[in-house]
């Protein structure tokens, strides 16, 4: 199964982010370390099984520098971590990246994941992020020097006063630092956020702009060699993300920190978003039984792949032939899957076969 660790550290708050995360000191490192490893060894005598995917996202979990290793030490400690196990951490090219790289590598870390977000500086500070152009280039070079071979970078889409133009300027950017995975995501103004409060003065493309720049990126990726194997996920080779491909194909994973989600023996739960409350100890919460079929064919539609047509009603079937006539959909050799055009959709055609159950 996989683990996923949160970190709710940042220095800073982009102005579209929604994530949970806290303004960081030392103090609170040490507080939410000594609670997480607490965490890990609770539930490390409870879970007798193989851990082939570690995630530690956040927040900025490349903040915990050189606590990095003393964190997976406790995962190795306390679970059983396979061989071959692919172990992922998010990074903010802004920080200290060379001493947190080295410490990543000696904690075992071997996937990295840089937010890049975009490759024009003036939109990097319209997001409100730290970094550079710049940064995130050397970032990359420092990867590759000290030997990370899997290297993703995130990408955002239908950013303020955005068009395709500038959209392939970034692309060009990212495909030219030659990483494994690009991840890319549409901007989603979250209630609770900077962008929210500026909402009414943002020049922000429309819908049909946004699609426009979707189905670009797509094709643009795709012609330059990468697999489109998720809505939002291009890989080169077999570098597709272990752990992320849990979620979407109703896979266990164990969530620690707050705001993490389990899926585990069939059940749904997760840690409140409150720093403190977790550092306390305060339990996770249930949330329900987890993985029948309506929730596979939700999760497992958003990969390229595709759902095996034999587990459909009828009356769905009938809805996957019409969208696979209007060209979102792809039915053939007993098999349903989305379109670009049809990704764009996937709530409402995912909505539409699930009314039939």
């Amino acid at each position: 199964m996989g683990l996923y660790l949160h970190i709710p550290f940042c220095n800073g708050k982009c102005a579209y982010c929604d994530f949970y995360s806290a303004f960081t000191n030392e103090e609170l490192i040490d507080s939410y370390l000594t609670a997480l490893i607490r965490e890990i060894k609770q539930w490390g005598g409870k879970i007798n099984r193989p851990i082939d995917t570690i995630y530690l996202g956040g927040g900025t979990p490349s903040l915990l520098n050189y606590h990095l290793v003393t964190l997976l030490s406790a995962v190795y400690e306390n679970f059983s971590v396979t061989t071959d196990a692919e172990i992922t951490l998010e990074v903010n090219p802004a920080d200290n990246i060379y001493e947190i790289l080295s410490n990543a590598k000696k904690a075992g870390v071997n996937r990295i994941s840089i937010g890049a977000q975009s490759g024009d500086d003036t939109e990097l500070s319209v997001l409100g992020r730290r970094h550079t152009k710049a940064d995130t280039e050397n970032a990359v070079k420092i990867a590759r020097k000290l030997g990370f071979n899997n290297i993703s970078l995130d990408l955002m889409l239908g950013l303020p006063d955005s068009s395709c133009k500038s959209l392939k300027n970034s692309l060009d950017f990212l495909i030219k630092l030659n990483p494994e995975h690009i991840s890319a995501y549409i901007l989603k103004i979250e209630e609770k956020t900077k962008f929210y409060k500026q909402r009414e003065t943002l020049n922000l493309p429309d819908d049909d702009k946004v699609s426009d720049q979707y189905l670009f990126m797509c094709e643009y990726l795709e012609n330059k060699g990468f697999c489109h194997y998720e809505i939002s996920n291009f890989c080169k080779g077999n570098t597709a993300s272990r752990h992320n491909l849990k979620y979407w194909k109703c896979k266990e994973y164990l969530g620690l920190g707050p705001s993490a989600h389990s899926f585990f023996e069939g059940k749904r739960f997760y840690y409140p978003r409150d720093l403190k409350a977790f550092i306390k100890g305060n339990s996770p919460i249930a949330d329900g039984d987890g993985g029948d079929l309506s929730e596979q064919i939700m999760l497992t539609l958003r990969l390229k792949d595709g759902i095996k047509t034999d587990i459909l009603p009828q009356n769905a079937l009938k809805k996957c032939e019409l969208f696979a006539k209007n060209k979102l959909a792809i039915l053939e050799n007993n098999n349903f899957s989305l379109t670009n055009d049809g990704m764009l959709l996937s709530n409402t055609i995912i909505s539409e076969i699930l009314e039939e159950f």
